[in-house]
């Protein structure tokens, strides 16, 4: 399927915006985009040499490997309305759904995947540049499996195979280290603004910070970059936070605890802290 292999995208937002130039520009041909909003397959066809934008129906039919790039409630309606063929391939880009949305184009003898970049894509162009280096998480047989092995890899990507039925837990996960990151510096923007910094002065003086343990994650290992308190074993610090954010509320104090918490493992397993440290640690917070 490698070889003279055409490609169209369903689905023309921002996902669809960052894959087919990226392709594009490694010598692969997406032959046609489709779209609800005609006017947006349409200024993505237009960056993409050799590329129309067509009705679905269309731009299926045109296609070796369809990549379907619609929000996740519309993937199994989407596909349902479209005309498969037998060696043709259908491929979602979901994290958290599973290959049976696309159970009607297999039924009509398609091949069927998944291709979820492990890649934040609320601006195309930066994650574009961003592709290279990031996890592919792939799920499909073969001879599917070894075409969407080599589209990760001619960008630049590191292909990981998912086991049937973990497509959620995985999505779940990857919430921890993307969206949920911002939750957590939301939480800090607050506290902060509760001293009277603005919200932006707050948010741009955390950001270093931020950045600083990424990196320091990245060389080290989670345990290896732990710092604060806890890393110390600083028990009387923990306990005036505690106090400190009694006062907020129960809301963060409640927050506050439960990640200081899970912290303490990896305090263990960073093997700084004496037995004796540590259980003096998860007391005072699990009394809090």
């Amino acid at each position: 399927m490698q070889s003279g292999l055409s490609l169209a995208f369903v689905g023309a937002g921002r996902l669809a915006q960052s894959l087919a130039p990226a392709w594009v520009q490694q010598g692969l041909r997406v032959v046609a985009v489709a779209s609800r909003q005609m006017v947006s397959a349409q200024a993505l066809a237009q960056r993409l040499p050799g590329c129309e934008a067509l009705p679905a129906e269309q731009a299926v039919a045109r296609a070796d490997l369809v990549f379907i790039t619609t929000p996740d409630d519309a993937i199994a309606a989407t596909v349902a309305a479209l005309p498969w063929r037998p060696g043709q391939a259908v491929v979602h880009c979901s994290g958290a759904s599973e290959l049976s949305v696309l159970r009607a184009a297999e039924q009509a003898g398609a091949g069927i995947g998944g291709f979820h970049p492990l890649q934040i894509f609320s601006d195309p162009e930066l994650a574009r540049a961003r592709l290279s280096g990031a996890v592919a998480a792939i799920e499909a047989s073969a001879p599917l499996r070894g075409t969407l092995w080599h589209l990760a890899q001619v960008l630049g990507m590191r292909p990981i195979e998912l086991p049937p039925g973990s497509r959620a837990r995985y999505h779940g996960a990857a919430s921890f280290a993307a969206s949920f990151m911002l939750s957590l510096l939301d939480e800090a923007v607050q506290v902060l603004y509760s001293l009277g910094l603005d919200s932006d002065q707050a948010l741009q003086a955390l950001l270093p910070l931020a950045r600083g343990t990424l990196d320091s994650a990245e060389s080290r290992g989670l345990a290896g970059a732990l710092s604060g308190p806890i890393s110390r074993g600083d028990v009387a610090v923990i306990a005036r936070h505690l106090e400190a954010f009694q006062g907020l509320g129960a809301a963060h104090l409640g927050l506050y605890r439960d990640l200081a918490l899970r912290q303490l493992d990896l305090a263990r397993r960073s093997r700084r802290l004496s037995d004796d440290q540590l259980s003096a640690l998860a007391q005072l917070l699990s009394a809090a």
